[in-house]
């Protein structure tokens, strides 16, 4: 950096401290992502994604997590409205300069921006691996679903699709809730939509699942196979199912709204819920602990639910880095970053009780920086790449401490070549480090680590304590998907993913009609939502046990696990327990 441009910053940043200041803000009540973000300048955020994450350009507000207890009266008036969501949460929409005076409400605990979403895809038949048979028609074991309600929260559903849809034509959709559009679609619009034909009905019920990917989800948990006479049927055939339609680029806060109506929603039919979620992220600390892990926690000890969460693809993306560090010795973390990449953040964990130097080296062997050990931002040049790094400290849910870096190309893209990351070990006490890029999906495909760690590449927020966590595994060949998120959590060593199911090559409903071959963790996780809808079906609705839902619900999951052939250690942070077997976690 430049000394003038070094001292324009300087003077920036003082004065931003000084308004906070005087506004009463606490920035240590704000995520490092957010803080970053409020201190980068309007064209930095510009050309960089995860800083306009949660910021709405034409509004010029941002849409923010937030924490808080009491009322929530101060945080609503002018420039401000709260969304109230169950247990204390809520979505804070608010003009950025009011930030510092929520900050310094007594009443807010906590605010998080929210971060992006990706579909868990990649781009067989998994009943008979799964042990369904042995539970439903013809076996005299009539489990199919009936009288529960299975959630799908992902990109979408194609209403017209035969396999989501009763023998008479009705829709078997008890409500469509279209965040994109906006509206929520009664069973009533849904038949009169079907009743006029698909291209009448459009008009009715124009909510349209683009990518197919929330259709293949919900016909694997739910569909009823009828466009393939019962050969394609999913997991609770005979369940009534709840969509909700995710933006067009969806953000946390929009699956936290969702995951609050279908909650709201069955109990209010006073149906036991299962909800499938095959999206996430890969922002955090990996340990359980962001709003978003905590807020999916409280949620499942609300009404009879169950919430199921697919690990990812992360497996095989060469997006974790993970070392031990040791007090007077040096380590570098090889970071490759491809041609034509648009910009990318890294994250840095470790323990707030270990002392590290951290700095980048740049590819030309220059060291860019070395992080400094006060909180707040930094500013770093190479070349025509600008890095941008805040120097967090734990929060009061969080003993992990971050330090987060944002590459922004100064012209169209980040400087290409081989990235180092430095550590220094001082005072070490764990020493374990962990680094993380964004899904590998959202960023070129040969910007990676060099020497890339596939244990701990969860995505969030699969890291929830009480979501049952699904990996994927090749029913064809009895094996691990390499490329399915592994376990376990980050420090806390919770066994995440719960079990694993089919997620390679799966046959599923195909938006517009048919059927199609689909592969990824956001395919196994819907055959595990099915099985706890059949589980929740035995236990509550056909009286065995009422109390069957939430953590009862993954013991017996992972009680009924199997084996599969080769593997020797059980649980393990590929597959948890083992792979989903239906008939042997139910206890008849």
């Amino acid at each position: 950096m430049n000394p003038s441009a070094f001292f324009i910053f300087i003077n920036r940043r003082n004065r931003i401290r000084r308004m906070n200041r005087e506004a009463g803000m606490d920035s240590q009540k704000l995520e490092n992502v957010l803080n970053l973000a409020l201190d980068a300048g309007k064209e930095e955020r510009e050309r960089s994604p995860s800083l306009m994450t949660g910021y709405l350009p034409e509004e010029k507000r941002w849409e923010l997590i937030i924490r808080y207890f009491g009322d929530g009266k101060n945080l609503e008036g002018d420039g401000m409205r709260l969304e109230k969501l169950l247990g204390g949460y809520g979505i804070l929409t608010v003009e950025e300069p009011l930030i510092p005076r929520v900050a310094a409400l007594p009443e807010v605990e906590y605010v998080e921006a929210p971060k992006e979403l990706f579909y868990d895809v990649v781009f067989g038949e998994g009943r008979a691996a799964s042990c369904l048979s042995a539970v439903q028609p013809p076996t005299g074991r009539e489990l199919t679903g009936r009288g529960t309600v299975v959630g799908v929260i992902d990109s979408g559903i194609d209403v017209f699709h035969p396999d989501f849809r009763n023998e008479d034509g009705s829709s078997r959709i008890l409500e469509l809730w279209d965040q994109s559009l906006g509206r929520v679609f009664t069973k009533e619009e849904l038949d009169q939509a079907l009743a006029l034909g698909e291209k009448e009905g459009a008009g009715l019920v124009p909510s349209m699942d683009i990518s197919g990917h929330g259709t293949a989800v919900a016909g694997i948990a739910a569909g009823n196979g009828r466009a393939s006479g019962g050969r394609l049927r999913g997991v609770a055939y005979e369940s009534g199912i709840l969509a909700v339609k995710l933006g067009s680029f969806p953000w946390t806060t929009g699956l936290m709204r969702a995951l609050d109506y279908a909650v709201r929603r069955a109990r209010t039919w006073g149906r036991p819920l299962a909800v499938n979620l095959s999206v996430g992220s890969t922002y955090g600390s990996h340990d359980g602990t962001s709003l978003l892990e905590t807020y999916l926690d409280t949620v499942s000890r609300y009404g009879r639910t169950s919430i199921i969460v697919g690990t990812g693809n992360e497996g095989a993306g060469n997006g974790h880095a993970a070392g031990w560090a040791e007090a007077g010795k040096t380590e570098e973390k090889e970071l490759a970053v491809g041609e034509y990449e648009t910009g990318f953040s890294l994250q840095l964990w470790k323990s707030y009780t270990d002392s590290m130097k951290v700095g980048l080296i740049a590819p030309s062997g220059e060291t860019v920086g070395w992080i400094g050990n006060e909180m707040g931002t930094q500013r770093f040049r190479y070349g025509d790449t600008s890095v941008l790094a805040y120097h967090g400290f734990p929060s009061p849910y969080s003993q992990a401490q971050e330090i987060y870096f944002d590459f922004i190309p100064e012209k169209a893209y980040v400087d290409t070549g081989i990235w180092k990351v430095v550590l220094r070990g001082e005072k070490v006490v764990t020493g374990r480090y962990d680094l993380w890029l964004p899904a590998s999906s959202s960023i070129n495909g040969q910007t990676r680590f060099l020497k890339p760690d596939p244990e701990t590449t969860l995505t969030i927020p699969s890291t929830a304590a009480l979501a049952v966590s699904a990996g994927a595994y090749d029913s064809t060949y009895q094996a691990y998907a390499d490329f399915s998120g592994r376990g376990y959590t980050r420090l806390t060593r919770q066994i995440k993913p719960d079990l694993a199911a089919p997620g390679v090559e799966i046959g599923a409903p195909r938006a517009g009609g048919g059927y199609g071959s689909v592969t990824g963790t956001s395919f196994a996780a819907p055959f595990v939502t099915g099985a706890a809808a059949l589980l929740m079906e035995w236990g509550i609705v056909k009286g065995n046990d009422p109390y069957l839902y939430g953590e009862k619900v993954k013991a017996y999951l992972r009680r009924g696990a199997r084996q599969l052939p080769g593997e020797e250690f059980w649980p393990n942070e590929q597959m948890g327990y083992g792979a989903l077997c239906v008939r042997d976690s139910l206890p008849f």
